[in-house]
């Protein structure tokens, strides 16, 4: 069963959900590659999962600095711990392991946990900082459109 985005996974700025949204395609890829063996289909979303968590987690964290966001630390320590995952299946994955379930397992408990309470958590103070016209406001339009 694929999994589709829903409202209840929105955190109510666009240019978040639409990066959020690419984790339900990492989901459905992985099952599709899961159910027919294709390895390198895993393999191909990993990597796509490695970079997701390096340019999102960087613009999400930099947007709450941006609005003095309180437990930005603590955010950015579930991250950190959410990268070290990846990275560990990736380091599982080299050496031949069979990752595909527990990263499954993975992505589809990051979709409905963190991005479900924490990041609905920082929503209204990245909202106002956007709404701003700040540099922020800028920077989204221009890596985004």
């Amino acid at each position: 069963m694929l999994w589709q985005w829903d409202e209840s996974l929105s955190v109510g700025i666009n240019v978040i959900d639409a990066q959020h949204k690419r984790i339900v395609q990492y989901i459905n890829e992985l099952a599709t590659a899961r159910d027919n063996g294709d390895r390198a289909t895993i393999g191909k979303v990993l990597d796509g999962m490695i970079d997701y968590t390096v340019t999102h987690f960087s613009f999400e964290e930099s947007l709450m600095e941006r609005a003095g966001y309180p437990i930005l630390r603590e955010h950015k320590m579930v991250h950190d711990n959410f990268t070290r995952r990846i990275l560990n299946h990736k380091n599982q994955f080299e050496a031949g392991g069979d990752i595909g379930r527990q990263l499954f397992s993975d992505l589809q408990m990051w979709l409905t946990n963190h991005i479900k309470r924490d990041d609905k958590d920082y929503t209204p103070a990245v909202r106002q900082v956007i709404e701003e016209k700040s540099w922020v406001s800028r920077m989204v339009q221009k890596m985004f459109g």
